[in-house]
């Protein structure tokens, strides 16, 4: 999973919806007016959204938060409008074949917002995985190097208020709308909020960079800047978020919903529709996502059955979940101990990497925890990727809170999908891709991105890290999970099941800790349709691998397949399947080796 990337991904939907297409150049080809409409539009887009912007390493607008008061946000949504209506007019016919994909890429995107204004997703802007009280977590995000690093973080600290205040005034109309999220959900943010209500500014997260400024600045500059940081979060953040607070709890809370589907919206199954076609990139319906579910459901039990066989245990499925769930021997004693083995494994995989794949990317990554004000909410782990200009490297972080609910059994499946070669692969070598544009190197598709992280789990048979069976029962249970969310999902949002039916089904078909397993269904209700892009980008990946096998028999090389897979960056799995179709049909007309 990519909670960093998905705020990302949502404003790259939004930015490049606001997109205008400029006038051609004289004599210039469609390709080159195409290209230079890209260059241009990526600016204006990281104006827009600049602290994206700033998460790429793009420093221009270090000093400012997006805008979100209402008048801004409806005039992206009419440029966006505009821009449609213009593409409709644009040269298509007349582009080479890549830049036709580029092109039909874009127009999806913009496509995409327009559809989704009437849904007003932006009056929902805080849950309990992120928002207004989990802003400080952008200062992780970014350099601080130079003395105008810190300015402009102390500026943006400045203005915080105002970020505060609008989002309130997005979810006071969210109210008004009957926008809003289930109360079980909801109840978790006020102590989110009094993480940020502290006594002393070095107490506040949003304090910590100063808190080991670089001595290449001079002291009387740290000492400026550090000084203005903590007035600004003493007499205007700290009192904002007590603001805040109390708005949350007299205001936002009583009018949340009582049950948890999407369907208590007025335009529920409208939206709901919305965000499958979203998340997907397909034309699936609920009802066929659903029973997709119940199959794999069936199929992966039967697995199962034969890995738990391996391992000697004698009693039912039901009763090794139970033995998995509460043998101390499969849990962590610390968080020491935790951020330990992930270190050690991803050290043995790294070097097997190589059975798999011909190009690697250069772009290096980490291992390190999730940040304790995140982490009592935030999955067991996630994926953050690189800068743009390569100044950071991408992280792999693993949640430490409770490491006594943390499994050792799915620890290989689980650095398979977050590092190597799931999403740190993907996404590093897609920002490599020097002839994609930018909107394509740091945007992307959920279906494919996590598609692609949960095909990477099942390439620890490719690589030999499945030798113990409990590892392998552990790959198995992330690849029920899956298969679970599709069930669930459409379960709470499409059939109406409440919340305690999602987590009992959870229960019965997974391992997994009672922790991750409420964490898990409360993500679902906050944030539906996500969760089905992992299990049907997997799934195509898969089809796509069996077909390039059966019709290329010994010709078929995996490490090539990889690369077909991996080489456009993230796409949607229409676009995927003709790639790798055209590759096949090549490999097939080429000439024996």
């Amino acid at each position: 999973m990519r909670p960093i990337a998905r705020f990302s991904l949502l404003a790259a939907a939004i930015a490049l919806g606001t997109l205008l297409v400029q006038p051609a150049r004289a004599q210039a080809s469609p390709s080159q007016d195409l290209h230079a409409l890209f260059r241009a539009e990526w600016d204006y887009a990281m104006e827009q959204f600049p602290t994206w912007a700033s998460t790429l390493g793009d420093r221009r607008w270090n000093s400012r938060w997006e805008d979100l008061r209402l008048p801004a946000i409806a005039a992206r949504y009419r440029r966006a409008a505009a821009l449609l209506d213009r593409l409709a007019k644009f040269p298509r016919d007349r582009l080479p074949a890549a830049d036709q994909v580029n092109f039909d890429l874009f127009v999806r995107m913009v496509r995409q917002n327009v559809r989704e204004e009437r849904f007003e997703p932006y009056l929902l802007p805080v849950s309990q995985m992120f928002g207004i009280q989990t802003a400080s977590e952008l200062a992780s995000q970014l350099r601080f190097e130079t003395a105008q690093d810190y300015r402009d973080w102390v500026v943006r600290l400045q203005t915080f208020p105002g970020q505060v205040d609008a989002t309130i005034a997005l979810m006071r109309e969210g109210i008004a709308r009957k926008r809003v999220h289930p109360k079980i959900l909801m109840q978790r943010v006020p102590a989110q909020i009094d993480k940020q209500i502290v006594a002393r500014a070095e107490d506040s997260p949003f304090f910590e960079p100063f808190e080991l400024m670089p001595d290449e600045i001079p002291a009387g500059v740290r000492e400026a800047v550090a000084r203005d940081a903590a007035t600004a979060i003493m007499t205007g953040i700290v009192p904002a978020f007590e603001r805040f607070k109390r708005f949350f709890v007299a205001e936002y809370l009583p009018a949340c919903f009582d049950e948890v589907g999407i369907w208590q919206r007025p335009d529920g199954a409208e939206y709901y529709a919305f965000q499958v076609w979203r998340e997907t990139t397909t034309d699936l319906t609920p009802e066929q996502i659903h029973q997709i579910g119940l199959s794999e459901v069936a199929r992966i039990r039967g697995e199962m059955e034969v890995v738990k066989a391996k391992t000697g245990f004698k009693g039912s499925l039901g009763e090794f979940f139970t033995y998995l769930r509460t043998d101390p021997r499969f849990y962590f004693k610390s968080p020491e101990e935790l951020l330990a083995a992930y270190r050690a494994l991803c050290k043995r995989i790294d070097p097997r990497l190589t059975r798999v794949f011909r190009v690697m990317p250069r772009m290096p990554y980490g291992v390190e925890p999730v940040p304790e004000i995140a982490a009592p909410d935030s999955p067991m782990a996630y994926y953050y990727e690189p800068a743009g200009d390569g100044t950071r490297p991408g992280y792999f972080r693993v949640n430490t809170y409770k490491p006594e609910s943390r499994p050792r059994f799915d620890m290989v499946a689980l650095a398979l999908h977050e590092a190597v070669p799931g999403h740190h692969f993907q996404i590093a070598l897609a920002m490599e891709q020097g002839d994609l544009p930018n909107f394509r190197k740091y945007g992307g598709y959920t279906a494919y991105t996590e598609g692609w992280g949960l095909y990477a789990e099942s390439l620890g048979e490719d690589m030999g890290l499945y030798d113990d069976p409990y590892d392998k029962f552990g790959q198995l249970t992330f690849e029920m999970w899956r298969a679970v969310r599709l069930v669930v999902d459409t379960g709470i949002h499409h059939k109406r099941w409440p919340r305690e039916q999602a987590i009992q089904y959870f229960r019965d078909n997974t391992p997994k800790s009672e922790l991750d397993i409420a964490n898990e269904v409360d993500r679902y209700i906050a944030w539906p349709g996500q969760a089905l892009a992992y299990k049907i980008g997997e799934l195509k990946i898969k089809e796509l691998r069996r077909r390039a096998t059966d019709r290329l028999g010994d010709r078929f090389d995996l490490r090539a397949f990889h690369d077909v897979v991996l080489r456009n960056g993230s796409v949607t799995l229409d676009v995927l399947e003709r790639g790798v179709d055209a590759w096949i049909a090549g490999q097939r007309q080429s000439p024996d080796p």
